[in-house]
């Protein structure tokens, strides 16, 4: 068993970059996330790494646009709105196939909003977070522990197929503190000939470029580059079944609402519904088969989020509506409760019965 330490979600996710192997932070401070930074601004000097605390959002991810180039593992971190500003960047990262770890906790918004735990920025992360057609490898921690491991993993999937991975969390696993493991093995060192690294005369210049002029060669590269986001829909879903077993309701939540939903489903259980719960921990790829599974055997679905309905929407598609689906949410920094939950059980159970 290894040793356990008492972490606050921020600054897990940042001591979990540092083993990862990531030597360059370069970010701006936003409330719920600024703990990130400050234990960075701490924990770069004393690893050789580099921290710095950029005039902007939008620097902050052009200087991670640079060090990628060069074939380094760098972050930035930020919350909504800050994300926002860095889209410009996530469509420049893509167009370059350069890797990137990205984190977002949420608030609520729209504009400024509060600084409250928020999903509200689910189609953001998983739709529209720059120009053109690109994806981002999208990771959703339930937990502080999941915080760590998903770190750790995302700076290898960012590495492995080069691309964007964000960790989409919320203020409140931000927040929360919780005993985590820190031991992750060892880091994967992917080759990276592609990087800006210098030719000292040995071979031809590396060009890290995301323009071309020609629109076949560009039609081309949109084309390959989705082949490669297939391969990513077979190989890297990753979710969570919890009591799916004999389950004829199913919740699908991801995040905090996730960790209501448990509850609400041992209430439901107490009370002779049979309720179960898909946790999405890949948003893209979303677990598309799974709950096109389940639509075989249950009577119907309950998206439990913390927005207006966003995650909805995937979940009919992955259905292709083949069951009735019911909203339960809170919006603007207010989390949904057990009761919340076990309630939309309850008018699920009458619809879909």
């Amino acid at each position: 068993m290894s040793e356990k330490v008492l972490m606050k979600g921020n600054e897990a996710i940042a001591e979990a970059a540092v083993m990862a192997g990531c030597r360059h932070y370069f970010g701006y401070p936003i409330t719920p996330q600024t703990e990130i930074a400050a234990y960075m601004s701490k924990r770069m000097p004393q690893v050789d790494g580099v921290f710095l605390q950029a005039e902007s959002e939008i620097a902050a991810i052009n200087m991670v646009i640079g060090v990628s180039a060069a074939g380094k593992r760098a972050m930035t971190s930020s919350s909504s709105p800050g994300i926002s500003l860095k889209s410009e960047g996530f469509s420049y990262l893509a167009g370059c196939d350069l890797p990137a770890f990205i984190v977002n906790v949420q608030r609520g918004g729209p504009g400024l909003g509060g600084i409250q735990p928020s999903q509200s920025d689910y189609w953001q992360a998983t739709r529209a977070s720059g120009h053109g057609d690109f994806r981002k490898i999208v990771l959703a921690p339930a937990s502080v522990q999941e915080m760590v491991s998903l770190t750790f993993k995302g700076f290898d999937l960012a590495d492995k197929y080069r691309m964007t991975v964000l960790l989409l969390s919320d203020g409140t696993i931000g927040q929360m503190m919780e005993p985590v493991s820190l031991e992750m093995g060892d880091v994967t060192k992917y080759d990276k000939p592609w990087a800006v690294t210098g030719t000292k005369g040995a071979r031809k210049p590396n060009i890290v470029n995301s323009l071309f002029l020609l629109p076949e060669v560009l039609e081309q590269t949109n084309i390959e580059r989705y082949e490669r986001y297939k391969s990513i829909e077979k190989t890297e879903v990753m979710y969570e079944e919890y009591m799916m077993d004999d389950a004829e309701l199913c919740v699908v939540a991801f995040g905090i609402a996730a960790r209501v939903s448990k509850n609400a489903i041992k209430a439901a259980r107490e009370k002779g519904i049979k309720a179960g719960m898909i946790r999405p921990i890949t948003l893209w790829p979303f677990p598309k088969d799974a709950l096109a599974d389940a639509a075989h055997r249950v009577k119907a679905f309950v998206s439990a989020e913390l927005s207006m309905g966003q995650m909805i929407d995937d979940v009919e598609l992955a259905i292709r509506c083949k069951r009735p689906v019911i909203l339960c949410s809170r919006a603007g920094g207010m989390i949904p409760t057990p009761e919340n939950v076990l309630a939309a059980l309850d008018e699920a159970g009458k619809i879909g019965g």
